[in-house]
């Protein structure tokens, strides 16, 4: 909740510091027709960062060999394709499949006698996205204007290995599929030929993801749920 005041705080910032200044030095403008259009296509790329939000099994800590578990972050890549429907003057509903590349690991710390050993667990994820969102709009101001986006995302891992024989490697198995909450904030740039938009995007996932295999390390946890930020370039 802490993280979501935050955001909004700074988009509020940025808006207001946004405006002031185009308010300031109007200039001529570039596509003023663009927004007028019923239909639109693009496409988007950029740059992820997953993780996990855990619960631990109190139970099994306290009584096992694992005395501590800690989710790390990594970076992936991403790209897709826009496809944005005019509702009104300041709102959009957007769908922008995408695929997504990316990483998060667990790093589990064993006591061994009086040593901790760690052996990390690395998770790779490639992940088919189909996220709808609405796009809420600001008054265009030369050739930009600010905009939050929020709605909600399907996710389906095509690299699970929820149903695989791990063999004995004792691996981490993901469920197939997620639902995420999405909440963004980004910046139309009104080119001379096209539009640009850098955008940030915080993800939460809304799902268990854990597959229960008995084996120690998912036994350890009661819950894994996705959350990360997404930082994209699109192209309209």
């Amino acid at each position: 909740m802490q993280k979501i005041k935050k955001f909004y705080l700074i988009i509020t910032i940025l808006s207001f510091g946004f405006n002031s200044y185009a308010q300031k030095y109007k200039k001529p403008k570039n596509l003023a027709r663009y927004d007028h259009q019923k239909i639109h296509f693009g496409f988007t790329l950029g740059i992820n960062n997953l993780n996990f939000n855990h619960q631990k099994n109190s139970s099994t800590i306290n009584n096992d060999s694992i005395k501590s578990i800690n989710t790390i972050s990594q970076k992936g890549f991403n790209l897709g394709i826009v496809s944005n429907l005019r509702l009104s003057k300041y709102t959009d509903l957007r769908f922008i499949p995408a695929l997504v590349f990316g990483e998060r690991k667990i790093n589990y710390g064993f006591q061994d006698s009086a040593i901790i050993n760690y052996e990390l667990k690395r998770i790779e994820s490639t992940l088919l996205d189909f996220p709808i969102h609405i796009k809420y709009k600001s008054e265009r101001y030369n050739n930009f204007r600010t905009y939050v986006i929020s709605g909600i995302k399907y996710s389906l891992d095509i690299a699970s290995q929820a149903r695989i024989d791990d063999e004995g490697k004792e691996i981490i198995k993901l469920k197939r599929n997620d639902f995420m909450a999405e909440i963004g904030f980004g910046i139309d740039f009104y080119l001379e030929y096209f539009k640009f938009s850098p955008q940030i995007k915080i993800s939460y996932g809304l799902l268990n993801l854990l597959s229960e295999d008995n084996t120690i390390f998912s036994n350890s946890i009661n819950s894994l749920t996705t959350n990360g930020w997404m930082l994209s370039f699109t192209f309209e």
